[in-house]
């Protein structure tokens, strides 16, 4: 119930007048069935604006320290991300992961629809990183199709309570499914996960206009980022 609250009500409204977004390709997206959204990452506005999109109802991993603290702000942030199911995930720990994927894996089984960056944060400076091979590996063994996502645009919003707080116009394009045809026999292979998320990380450079560096985001690249955004994320 809240998730459409929300989308519909009280945040999506909000968010046509205030990002104006345009979609490309979601009359394409399947309107029944298990499927991935792999999108790239530059700000926090991707999951809205991305979610917006789709038809039916998305699910995303969110960082475990959002559903800690004790603030005001904490404690909303929390309830707000479990209202709307989402599902917290420690990136640092491989063995913490593994009960979010598995979490994923239950609602993609379940028909429903799932939504990853496979960078596993925001780009320290707009370009595109080496992907994570979580998607890959919920996609492949399951037989699920992944749909590349692009957003442009969210670098240049500035929401209110930033210094010259900006509107944007903010572009979002769903890919066809990735051809996964040639790792099918490959399926519980970890070289073939590394194999299928590169193309999907060339496919989503292809739709995002990013240049592509074939590395992950260092930690000092990450915390400096969140120094110049006062983010921590």
């Amino acid at each position: 119930m809240w998730y459409w609250f929300f989308k519909y009500v009280i945040v999506g409204p909000l968010a046509r007048w205030y990002f104006r977004p345009r979609w490309l390709g979601r009359d394409g997206l399947p309107r029944t069935g298990p499927f991935l959204l792999a999108g790239n990452h530059v700000t926090m506005i991707d999951p809205v604006v991305i979610s917006m999109g789709v038809p039916r109802r998305v699910t995303y991993v969110a960082k475990s320290k959002y559903y800690s603290g004790t603030s005001l702000k904490r404690r909303a942030l929390a309830w707000f991300l479990r209202a709307i199911g989402q599902v917290p995930i420690d990136p640092a720990s491989a063995d913490t992961a593994s009960p979010a994927l598995d979490t994923a894996r239950r609602i993609l089984l379940e028909g429903g629809v799932v939504a990853l960056f496979p960078e596993g944060t925001r780009s320290p400076d707009g370009r595109l990183y080496r992907g994570r091979t979580g998607v890959m590996r919920l996609a492949l063994p399951l037989g699920i199709p992944v749909i590349p996502v692009a957003v442009r645009g969210t670098r240049e919003v500035r929401l209110p309570g930033q210094p010259n707080p900006r509107r944007g116009r903010v572009q979002v394009s769903y890919a066809p499914p990735l051809d996964l045809s040639r790792w099918v026999d490959r399926a519980d292979d970890p070289a073939a996960w590394r194999e299928a998320t590169d193309a999907l990380m060339v496919r989503i450079a292809e739709l995002s206009g990013q240049e592509y560096a074939d590395r992950y985001a260092t930690k000092e690249e990450r915390e400096e980022r969140d120094r110049r955004t006062g983010t921590e994320r």
